[in-house]
């Protein structure tokens, strides 16, 4: 049984940089973990909206009409047409009750899916639908960008 001992030599200088590097490792990993969970919860309490009022300009026969739309942090308040005229609601008159009717519904649901609207005012509802989208989309943007600058 012929066995050899093997002799190890270590420097100091080594050993010490070693455990620097190990140390910095984790300290690395522990502020990438740390920063990925604080983002989810600054998201979350964040909220989905920023609260206000947001509208969407839609002109029909060189008449603006206004779909208003107030938000608070979670949830729509209400929606609702502003500058409507006279001339807009006679040759228009479905315009208002597909509104109210509208708002109703996205006010129950909180959501702007499988809204439920009559054939009759089909196209008057897509009209509405989209503009109301687009003033929820500006309540969402302006959200997720002030979430973004409170971030360090």
């Amino acid at each position: 049984m012929n066995k050899k001992a093997k002799i190890i030599v270590l420097h100091m200088k080594e050993l010490i940089y070693t455990g620097l590097f190990i140390l910095l490792a984790l300290v690395f990993v522990f502020l990438i973990i740390l920063m990925f969970s604080s983002n989810k919860e600054a998201e979350d309490s964040a909220g989905i909206y920023t609260p206000g009022q947001y509208t969407t300009s839609l002109t029909f026969q060189g008449n603006v009409v206004d779909v208003m739309v107030t938000v608070d942090e979670d949830s729509i308040t209400s929606i609702s047409l502003h500058n409507l005229e006279d001339a807009v609601s006679v040759m228009y008159p479905l315009m208002e009750p597909t509104l109210n009717h509208l708002s109703a519904e996205i006010i129950r649901e909180q959501s702007l899916e499988n809204i439920n609207y009559s054939e009759e005012n089909k196209y008057t509802s897509m009209i509405l639908l989209d503009a109301i989208a687009s003033s929820l989309e500006q309540a969402k943007t302006l959200s997720s960008s002030v979430s973004e600058n409170q971030l360090p």
